[in-house]
């Protein structure tokens, strides 16, 4: 049990994760609109290994069954609250980088307007934080596919360290096979590893 969603009195409480410039929170219904604003956009999903949403019921469904794991949050700027990425810890059952429950997966997407301002890597910092210091991982994960050098160098600027390349890796939402690279940073590494600037911090707990 993640002790850090609970008050003294046993309430659970979700946890929303704040940086300098961005808020990490839970996806709702409200949030198909932006969603579907930015997941439409061809750049963004095929290069990850989804197809672009055809309309806002798309948008919906992912709300309501693909963004619904334990570490999977909205990226948000600060000023508005509104939704334009994804941010993801994948825990033991829900990837299949790992089959310990010390070990997860880190996965992200952000749309397009918003590329080239560091928001990925802060984002990303911050939940890899929670991961190593709150959900006591000890290793994490991530991946992606040949010729995708913008996630490349995301993982580059959070220290991740290249593990193995698989030649034939299923991308089965688009009835393809692709070349997958595997990165991956342990706790101690993550230590000793420059953070990216700016100040990250958890913030604004909110009652569930």
């Amino acid at each position: 049990m993640d002790k850090s969603k609970l008050n003294t009195e046993g309430i659970y409480f979700k946890m929303i994760l704040e940086t300098e410039r961005l808020i990490l929170r839970k996806w709702t219904q409200d949030d198909a609109e932006s969603l579907f604003t930015y997941a439409k956009n061809p750049k963004v999903g095929p290069i990850a290994g989804w197809p672009p949403h055809k309309d806002i019921e798309s948008s919906k469904y992912v709300i309501d069954n693909i963004f619904t794991g334990a570490e999977c949050y909205a990226i948000c700027e600060k000023e508005n609250n509104v939704a334009i990425g994804a941010v993801e810890l994948k825990l033991n059952g829900h990837t299949d980088m790992t089959d310990r429950d010390d070990e997860c997966e880190l996965g992200y997407w952000l749309g397009e307007p918003f590329w080239g301002r560091g928001y990925m890597p802060e984002a990303a910092y911050a939940l890899m934080k929670r991961g190593f210091e709150t959900l006591e991982m000890t290793t994490i994960w991530c991946g992606y596919y040949d010729g995708n050098k913008k996630s490349k160098r995301v993982q580059e600027k959070l220290g991740f360290i290249y593990h193995h390349t698989c030649d034939e890796v299923p991308v089965p939402l688009l009835n393809e096979v692709r070349v997958g690279h595997t990165n991956v940073i342990t706790k101690e590494q993550w230590k000793s590893h420059t953070q990216p600037n700016g100040k990250i911090h958890v913030a604004n707990i909110e009652e569930v």
